[in-house]
């Protein structure tokens, strides 16, 4: 008998439901979609954005250093089912973590970039840079306070019992 494959779709359904229910999938998977994206990331990096996208202890209270290199062989093998090679530089300007003979960031993340810059003001760029390097922390650290509230809040609106989900 001969079993038919199942639609993307439907496995992409099935990967959802794991990953609201299952912390180890959710870091895997996260994982593998920062290193689509982002190459010559070190261990201490990936993990601040998985922290960042999963929450604080996403990895566990004790051995975290076994289970980020647990996770790692894992998102290893997929990357390798794919036909990509995930390989870890230690030189000096691209240290971290990169997949083989691929561009440091990927097509979209650098079409996203680029979008990104055609936006700024000239204008708004001359004020920050005439403002003394102070103002301009103070700037930055105002900004900074105000997104991670607002990042707070939408985690915790979303789950107001504090139990941590991907």
């Amino acid at each position: 008998m001969d079993i038919p494959s199942i639609p993307t779709k439907a496995l992409e359904t099935l990967l959802q439901d794991a990953l609201s229910r299952d912390t180890v999938t959710a870091r895997r998977t996260h994982l593998l979609k920062i290193l689509l994206h982002e190459r010559y990331l070190s261990r201490e990096q990936l993990i601040v954005r998985l922290e960042g996208q999963l929450g604080k202890g996403c990895f566990g209270k004790g051995a975290w250093e076994d289970t980020f290199y647990r996770d790692m062989r894992t998102v290893k093998k997929a990357l390798q089912a794919a036909g990509y090679r995930l390989k870890y530089s230690r030189k000096a300007d691209r240290l971290g973590y990169y997949i083989h003979q691929q561009p440091a960031i990927s097509d979209e993340l650098a079409e996203i970039l680029a979008h990104s810059v055609a936006e700024v003001d000239p204008a708004q760029i001359h004020i920050w840079q005439s403002m003394p390097p102070a103002e301009r922390f103070r700037l930055g650290r105002s900004i900074t306070d105000a997104a991670r509230k607002a990042v707070v809040y939408w985690q915790q609106s979303l789950n107001p019992s504090g139990e941590m989900k991907p």
